[in-house]
């Protein structure tokens, strides 16, 4: 993916610029794991934060704005992990299904939707009012709106026990959005595919093609989707049956309160 990735510090963010860089290769970045430019933190004996922020990555294409770093070291990713496997409470149920061209089937995965209070927020067939914050995504929220000076009200967790949990091609285009507001995407656990398929390249007969976009999501890892990404860009997590380990994701939004 290396004709995606630009490597300087995205407006609006706070980290360190890097030399841009550009060549051929497939659409993907990196491997999210081995590569010392994803591990640029240094860690502080206080708090865990680098006060000089992260290093960006940009990944651009044709109506695709996105920007990565590593944001957590594994340490303090290791242990957020952790918290986050006994602390959130996932749906069950009638909750825990989803609705697909009119038709319900089991989710294939855990969700769960934490927020605000005042908020109901609608996908899949299904209107949610999130439970209240708790103290390990607010923490997780409180450090993504710390190197990004973006602020959010709500967020989607989305457990995968292993390879085999997936979630299919969709685009994050509720109504309840913020318009112009980015969504940030938190993965802690397996390392895992993430891509991008351009809305005018899917389906059998596609009406042009674009090259698909393949982001390997690493362990305490971000990614920014900024605007207009989700309008002309579906994302999905595709089934990986090698990886054995579990992965939790969470994607936090800034959602417009329920006019009463």
């Amino acid at each position: 993916m290396d004709r995606f990735l630009v490597k300087s510090a995205p407006r609006g963010l706070l980290g360190k610029r890097q030399p841009a860089q550009t060549g051929g290769g497939p659409a993907a970045l990196g491997d999210g794991e081995e590569s010392s430019r994803k591990r640029p933190r240094r860690e502080t004996p206080e708090n865990g934060v680098d006060l000089a922020g992260p290093s960006w990555q940009r990944i651009r294409a044709e109506g695709l704005d996105c920007d990565y770093t590593v944001l957590f070291g594994k340490a303090e990713a290791d242990e957020i992990f952790q918290e986050l496997e006994k602390e959130v409470e996932y749906f069950t149920g009638a909750l825990a299904r989803v609705q697909v061209f009119g038709k319900w089937h089991n989710v294939p995965r855990k969700q769960a939707t934490y927020g605000d209070t005042g908020l109901t927020y609608t996908f899949s067939g299904l209107t949610l009012s999130p439970k209240p914050w708790i103290p390990v995504l607010e923490r997780i929220r409180d450090r993504v709106s710390l190197v990004t000076g973006k602020t959010f009200n709500f967020v989607l967790v989305n457990r995968y026990k292993d390879g085999r949990d997936h979630i299919g091609e969709h685009r994050d285009d509720e109504r309840e959005l913020a318009p112009g507001s980015p969504i940030a995407s938190v993965s802690f656990g397996a390392c895992r595919d993430f891509f991008f398929r351009h809305k005018d390249a899917r389906g059998k007969n596609p009406s042009r093609r674009v090259e698909a976009v393949r982001l390997p999501l690493a362990h305490g890892s971000l990614l920014m989707m900024n605007p207009p990404t989700n309008t002309h860009w579906y994302h999905s997590l595709p089934v990986r049956k090698k990886v054995l380990a579990p992965r939790v994701n969470l994607t936090f939004r800034k959602i417009v309160p329920t006019k009463k």
